[in-house]
């Protein structure tokens, strides 16, 4: 048996979860709502403030979506209940990021400036202090959608192993190699 998919998932308080004939479990909580659907043949179950996710057999294909199933109704738990928050620093010299609701303007090094247009679900912040990277905070319930939304910004400008310049996730090392060496012989 999966050993993600037999753990149980407790329910926070405040958390609603549904699950309708349809295999679409919803998910309502402080943060916002969330939708899935499940594949017919897994079962989802909720009782006394646990939600069981289970299979019938052990097709090798019912058992990769076992736990997978479980994962994601785990991330939509804790999405409505807490919330996710990336941090993304721009190093560089000259690179800048402004918002404006939510319209994300990077300037990278290019020509012209970068215009992101960002989904109505996340929440964009951006800090800039002196002498600091330019921070662009992102928040929002929807694990996936955050996840996608950062690979693209990170895509626009990923961090380069010699100077290290580049759009990065704070806290994240980013391995350095040694330049051309100084002079011939």
């Amino acid at each position: 048996m999966s050993r993600i998919g037999k753990l149980p998932i407790n329910i926070p308080a405040g958390v609603a979860i549904n699950v309708s004939n349809e295999n679409v479990v919803t998910v309502k909580g402080p943060k916002g709502e969330l939708k899935q659907v499940v594949h017919p043949e897994i079962t989802v179950e909720v009782k006394d403030g646990i939600v069981e996710v289970s299979r019938p057999s052990d097709e090798k294909e019912l058992r990769s979506m076992h736990g997978l199933y479980r994962s994601l109704i785990n991330n939509m738990v804790v999405g409505v209940s807490e919330g996710y928050r990336k941090e993304m620093e721009l190093a560089g010299v000259g690179f800048r990021a402004q918002n404006n609701g939510q319209i994300l303007d990077l300037s990278l090094g290019y020509t012209h400036n970068i215009i992101l247009s960002l989904p109505s679900e996340i929440k964009v912040e951006t800090k800039s202090e002196r002498n600091k990277n330019p921070l662009v905070i992102l928040e929002s319930c929807d694990k996936q959608l955050i996840g996608q939304v950062c690979a693209k910004i990170r895509s626009f400008r990923k961090p380069e192993p010699y100077k290290g310049k580049g759009v990065r996730f704070v806290g994240e090392i980013v391995r350095r190699k040694a330049g051309k060496s100084a002079g011939k012989k």
